[in-house]
């Protein structure tokens, strides 16, 4: 592989020039950039290098903040549950939260937000029974029924900007806790607008303006307890752009109005991971709304300035859906994501925009974001790089970016020279793969694929958060195989087939459990998409359901796709219905060896699905023919990571078999641990070991054969017709 100079954006660190400077020309860097508590010196600075300047727009504004607090980000809360002995009870409204992150809204305005429940009657407690108590920052309810349990809703303002909070207490940070502004609010979008304007010319030397996302960061309420503290954590949520201010605009511009009870949802809030009703939507479309244009306004002053305004997609990006109709109105001339698996991969290479930016982990800290040591004593960060690039490795097959890059503290790479040496192996890799996308796209297989949930293609590659943080989810690990497999994909939502299927769509996959967002939830009572998905089935499309597919309550069946699938979920109404007998059919090839399934509550409709494979007696992979196309059923594909990548091929394994193309074709390898991508227009042949241990490997292309030894995460690359196969087709 030759040595290129180019994407790969390198954190400097003033003190550390000469490292800083070296690792630059190793790891073929023409950008350097600062970060979060780094400065870059003018040796730095004047080196040659184009220069990224990291701004958080709503932080590091703490003289003006203190001036302003009115003008501070805000949230609903709710006070746990609190039981009444008598008619009377008290509740503290902090008492569950970490007091260094919230503090009470006392404000008159504010206090007209709040609302107490008695949640054992699901009823509202009438305004004149209950009164605050500054001094105790408490709530008195009074004329309420004993053993009954009480909540209080009420608006806090955020005192401690989480991001900041985090790298404090994770990545010891001995400095001044930082406040976030509320850009919503008349006098701080003005002095950010003028903060905007004087930083760009206080910064002559920046050619790239790094937004750390914008304006509202993803909702992490911690709790006052250690054994505790993360009490609701959601990537995606909305929860942190609520105010009086804003409420009020929702008001005008929709003409109805939100109350506290909208948002906090008896306690549950609004997560990604529930399908979104009318009133999330409206309140989602109008934060979007503003983030956009106090957006474009920002990004106007940089572009006067002469330089370019990337987004980071990760923290304060709540409002920044980069999938929506809004996104590029922005226009931001870049979108950096920082990544630790294939989706988010392709969530960043899938964007609009000239161009997408990876920021690989580990993250140069010395502690990682699981906890663990990272770049300190017990830590092994060449390990750890090896294993998240080998994710990213395989969705850049299929979808290119046009930069990597790391973030962090440089000076701690010191003491790794093997990591130092394995990041130079990765560029080299991103090098080779990028010209050859260059050249033109991956050859992919015959099948098109949807995933079909709730949000569609607003949420495209995404769920709600990395993946180490929800491993659970049956959707996260297809997303994750789907990233890296040779086939083409697309989302959808339920609008999105009401009126038919779109005809370029072989195969839907609906997965995860029931009531989600990603199974649907109350979007399967949707008749309309139900009735146009089973007559493009019986047309000969193919319905790949996962764990609890389209199930709602209301109707006849568990699932309402029951009738192509052929099996339906067990309810508290079959368990007294006999059950199928069946026999399991071999399907040789189809499940590879190492497949993680786990059981599942379901049972055969009517005796003619063929069942597969099963585990504690229950169905567990099964196919069913309905009229010209097929129902596929698989109870989970959620599969801890040396698993993976066996789930991964049985799902590759099921598309083609029920779309009835063979399972042993070109440009797909004989070993479920690795994978291949061929570039047509190039004449590369890429093969990669996606496992910890050695491999051998073959794939046919071309009418070729391949055959190699692979070391654990090793990358080898074939010129097709020039390198010699182990054999030819005749």
């Amino acid at each position: 592989m030759s040595r290129y100079k180019g994407g790969f954006t390198l954190p400097g660190e003033a003190g550390y020039e000469e490292l800083t400077l070296r690792l630059a020309e190793k790891w073929g860097a023409d950008v350097i950039r600062d970060s979060d508590g780094t400065a870059l010196s003018d040796e730095i600075l004047n080196a040659g290098y184009e220069i990224y300047s990291t701004i958080c727009i709503i932080r590091d504004h703490n003289a003006w903040a203190r001036e302003n607090m009115g003008a501070l980000q805000q949230t609903f809360l709710m006070t746990p549950p609190k039981t009444a002995e008598s008619g009377e009870l008290e509740i503290g409204l902090l008492d569950a939260f970490f007091r260094e992150q919230f503090s009470i809204n006392e404000s008159d305005e504010s206090l007209a937000l709040w609302q107490v429940f008695d949640r054992t009657s699901n009823t509202e407690v009438a305004r004149g029974n209950w009164t605050y108590l500054p001094e105790k920052g408490a709530v008195s309810i009074r004329g309420i029924t004993p053993w009954h349990n009480y909540t209080v809703n009420f608006l806090a303002w955020r005192v401690w900007e989480e991001i900041s909070m985090y790298n404090h207490v994770t990545n010891c940070w001995d400095k001044e806790h930082l406040m976030q502004l509320d850009p919503m609010h008349p006098g701080a979008s003005e002095y950010l607008l003028s903060w905007m304007e004087d930083w760009c010319l206080s910064h002559p030397g920046t050619n790239v303006v790094r937004f750390t996302s914008l304006f509202y960061n993803f909702v992490w309420i911690w709790g006052g307890d250690e054994r505790n503290r993360h009490l609701f954590t959601d990537w995606s949520s909305y929860d942190f752009t609520v105010s009086p201010r804003a409420l009020a605009l929702f008001e005008k511009k929709y003409g109805y109005r939100l109350c506290s009870e909208d948002f906090i949802n008896k306690g549950r809030l609004y997560s990604a991971h529930m399908a979104p009703d009318a009133k999330k939507l409206d309140w989602m479309s109008f934060i979007g709304g503003f983030v956009s244009d106090m957006g474009r306004r920002l990004v106007d002053i940089a572009h006067r300035h002469g330089k370019k305004a990337y987004v980071f997609y990760d923290d304060s990006w709540v409002g920044l859906e980069p999938y929506s109709e809004r996104f590029e109105s922005i226009g931001f001339d870049g979108i950096i994501k920082c990544v630790f698996s294939g989706f988010e991969t392709r969530l960043c290479a899938g964007v609009k925009a000239d161009v997408h930016e990876l920021r690989l982990h580990p993250y140069l800290f010395p502690v990682g974001l699981g906890g663990l040591p990272t770049f300190m004593d017990g830590g092994d960060p060449t390990l750890d790089a090896k294993k998240y690039w080998n994710s990213v490795r395989r969705a850049l097959l299929r979808e290119p970016v046009q930069r990597i890059g790391l973030g962090g503290y440089i000076h701690l790479v010191e003491e790794f020279p093997d990591f130092c040496d394995y990041i130079e192996e990765v560029k080299d890799e991103f090098d080779e793969i990028r010209s050859y996308h260059d050249a033109g796209r991956p050859y992919a297989l015959k099948p098109r694929v949807a995933v079909l949930h709730a949000w569609g293609k607003l949420r495209s590659w995404t769920l709600s958060g990395h993946m180490h943080e929800t491993d659970e989810h049956d959707l996260i690990h297809i997303l994750e195989s789907l990233s890296g497999l040779p086939l083409d994909v697309s989302f959808l939502s339920f609008e999105d087939i009401e009126g038919g299927v779109p005809k370029n769509i072989d195969v839907i996959i609906n997965a995860g459990a029931k009531g989600t967002a990603w199974s649907g939830g109350s979007r399967w009572q949707n008749e309309a998409a139900v009735e146009s998905l089973t007559k493009w089935v019986h047309g000969g499309g193919v319905f790949i359901g996962v764990n609890e597919p389209s199930a709602a309550d209301g109707f006849g069946t568990v699932f309402r796709m029951a009738h192509v699938l052929g099996v339906d979920g067990e309810s508290a109404g079959s368990y007294c219905h006999g059950r199928w007998k069946y026999d399991v059919v071999a399907a040789p090839g189809l499940i590879p060896e190492g497949v993680e399934l786990r059981p599942a509550n379901v049972r055969l409709t009517d005796g003619r699905a063929t069942v597969l494979a099963e585990r504690d007696g229950r169905p567990a992979v099964t196919e069913n023919d309905f009229g010209a196309g097929k129902g596929v059923y698989i109870s989970s594909m959620a599969a801890r990571a040396e698993n993976r990548p066996a789930n991964t091929r049985l799902l590759l394994n099921i598309i083609l078999r029920a779309c009835g193309e063979s399972l042993s074709q070109e440009c797909v390898t004989d070993s479920p641990d690795t994978e291949c991508a061929f570039f047509p227009c190039s004449g590369r042949l890429v093969l990669i070991n996606n496992c910890g241990g050695a491999r051998h490997t073959r794939v046919w292309v071309g009418g070729c054969l391949f055959e190699a030894e692979l070391a654990p995460y090793e990358t080898k690359i074939f010129e097709s017709a020039g390198d010699n196969p182990a054999e030819r087709l005749p």
